[in-house]
């Protein structure tokens, strides 16, 4: 795992630039640090050693002509090792990615269709014109950020925003249709991002640049797909579990410890049980919080704990000291994520480090892969029009909440321009699909990368902590795109094939319990009188918010106000929005400008 970054253009970027660049993500790569330059270009990373600890130097140097970075796991890189080998290709160490050069030597910008694992690889490649490729893995589990800078002809790119900025090269200016997009979603997704023209490459994305042209976007698809028939339920359900099985025991493998994440719910439980089954002396992270709170999971985790013979940790989290950790969950993130639990994952993966581990493995996924949320359901089961209520349920407000929200002149940019909702609609209604295949393609293409492995990737590499995602490998993905509808959601009842599966393995009590959102219960905390408030409070300053002329400051007010005399889960997700928002504007100094510039990459 590693972090990465670099450019190609006319620009020229000295060693200081690169130097301050790379240590923005130092954390995210501490073992080592390297940066290869020349006239043009240059690409470097930071190194957090997991996989051939003695060996694994980068860029990796691939004769005269390829220079690679990579972050990630290739977790079939022995066999692949094996192939080339016998094509006549040498390795001076068993580190995963050293087989990069050779792969890609052999198969040009083929070789990604063959790797099995998470990924962002950055290839510089001297034969005639110098040419940067930038490669992204099928679910989008490792993040990757670029700016085209057409004045100087210059394409810039790093695993983390904050990093990207460091270049000095991009400036810091505010997305103005971001904002109704945040608020509609929790985050801006696709290939958006919050800062007016950096983007964010997409899950099986290939970026091609060629020194002197834009860079040009193409799509991939991977030759690792999974062999499990679909004609069965009970032989499927089988054949899942033995998959998934495998998927843990081949995320296991690393030359340093790895733990698990159990929430105490079903697909983190169901991986702790497969990879307690794999390997002896297995650590599980729970997190909690001090004192009585709703949603409270740590009796599930502590029994799937017991059961499996994990030696458990039991993250306990003050909610008095909130307030603290937001300027650094807003930074790490950098860009506004809407969801409480940054707080939580940025204390769990700091616990998951001070323990000793820099691997994890998480349950992420498994509810975009085999249909578990709740509105899948609502919308599968709804008479009539499902799209403006499904849309709905992923936002902080509604469509009209939202509209009152707005200063006068953001919601005539608003009517001006289209909202996001408006475009969102329109995708989704353009689907030929059938309605929950269409659902869960719009989540994995968009939602999944944008709102959840990104805040995983970003939070636990802040603490130089690995987390891999089994649910998300290409052969789970595979699968989970061939699945019938009844068997993801079916009479209410949500990720079928998956409960199945887990049958006979895990506690009746994980089973049958009702499903929790993992998530912080903010309505609880953010109370009149208690420290969350009054940081809310605090950041929604009036006179700023004023200035800025995005939002209606007296709108907000009325929000404080009902949640100081009626505190409510709604009210309480929309001012917590609002306030990492405007935390994000004050630490990233970022300006507000007149853009009208508004495209839903779908």
């Amino acid at each position: 795992m590693c972090r990465i970054f670099g450019y190609l253009g006319y620009d020229f970027v000295d060693a200081k630039r690169l130097k301050a660049v790379s240590d923005l993500q130092f954390k995210g790569g501490p073992d080592q640090q390297s940066v290869l330059s020349e006239r043009n270009w240059a690409i470097g990373n930071n190194r957090l050693s997991i996989v051939g600890l003695d060996g694994g130097e980068q860029p990796y140097i691939g004769g005269e002509h390829i220079r690679i970075v990579f972050n990630g796991e290739i977790y079939n890189h022995h066999a692949l090792r094996k192939k080339l080998e016998l094509k006549g290709y040498s390795f001076a160490d068993t580190c995963d990615g050293s087989i990069l050069p050779a792969l890609y030597a052999e198969y040009g910008t083929e070789f990604v269709r063959y790797l099995d694992g998470m990924f962002a690889i950055a290839i510089i490649d001297l034969r005639e014109t110098v040419t940067l490729t930038l490669v992204t893995d099928p679910s989008g589990m490792k993040s990757l950020y670029y700016y085209w800078d057409e004045l100087k002809q210059s394409l810039y790119f790093s695993s983390e925003l904050p990093s990207l900025l460091a270049f000095e090269r991009i400036p810091k200016q505010l997305w103005l249709s971001g904002v109704d997009f945040y608020l509609t979603t929790k985050v801006v997704f696709g290939e958006r991002t919050m800062f007016d023209g950096v983007y964010a490459l997409p899950p099986a994305s290939l970026l091609h640049a060629r020194l002197g042209d834009r860079p040009r976007l193409q799509r991939w698809s991977t030759y690792v797909t999974s062999d499990i028939p679909t004609t069965n339920f009970e032989e499927t359900a089988v054949h899942l579990r033995k998959q998934l099985g495998e998927e843990v025991n081949s995320l296991l493998l690393a030359d340093v410890p790895v733990s698990t994440v159990n929430s105490g719910g079903l697909d983190s439980s169901l991986i702790t049980a497969l990879a307690s089954s794999s390997t002896e002396g297995i650590h599980s992270f729970n997190l909690s919080y001090v004192g009585d709170w709703p949603l409270d999971e740590k009796a599930y985790a502590r029994e799937v704990a017991q059961c499996f013979g994990t030696t458990h940790h039991e993250v306990l989290m003050d909610p008095r000291n909130f307030q603290q950790l937001l300027p650094s969950v807003v930074a790490h993130l950098g860009q506004p994520n809407a969801d409480p639990i940054t707080l939580s994952s940025y204390a769990l993966f700091e616990a998951i480090h001070q323990a000793g581990f820099k691997v994890t493995i998480s349950g992420d996924g498994a509810d975009e892969m085999f249909g578990g949320y709740d509105r899948f359901a609502e919308a599968v089961h709804t008479l009539g029009d499902w799209v403006k209520p499904y849309i709905g349920s992923l936002g902080v407000a509604d469509a009209q909440q939202r509209w009152e929200l707005y200063s006068d002149d953001y919601r005539s940019f608003v009517q001006e321009n289209g909202s996001i909702e408006d475009h969102i609609e329109h995708s989704l209604r353009q689907s030929n699909r059938g309605r929950l295949d269409t659902i869960l393609s719009f989540e994995r293409e968009y939602r999944l990368p944008s709102y959840h492995l990104r805040r995983v990737d970003h939070l636990s590499m802040a603490h130089s902590v690995e987390v891999r995602v089994p649910y998300c490998q290409p052969r789970i993905l595979d699968l989970a795109n061939r699945l019938p509808d009844s068997w993801r959601v079916e009479g209410g009842r949500v990720k079928k094939l998956l409960y199945r599966t887990s049958e006979s393995l895990l506690p009746a009590s994980i089973l049958t319990r009702k499903k929790q959102p993992f998530t912080l219960p903010i309505d609880a905390m953010m109370r009149k009188g208690l420290p969350l408030f009054a940081a809310i409070e605090q950041a929604l300053d009036r006179e700023t918010i004023r200035r800025q002329n995005v939002f209606d400051p007296t709108a907000i007010d009325k929000l404080l106000q009902r949640q100081a005399s009626a505190p409510n889960g709604k009210t309480a997700l929309t001012l917590w929005s609002l306030a990492i928002f405007q935390l994000w504007l004050d630490q990233f100094q970022v300006s507000i400008s007149s853009s009208k510039q508004y495209q839903f990459e779908g």
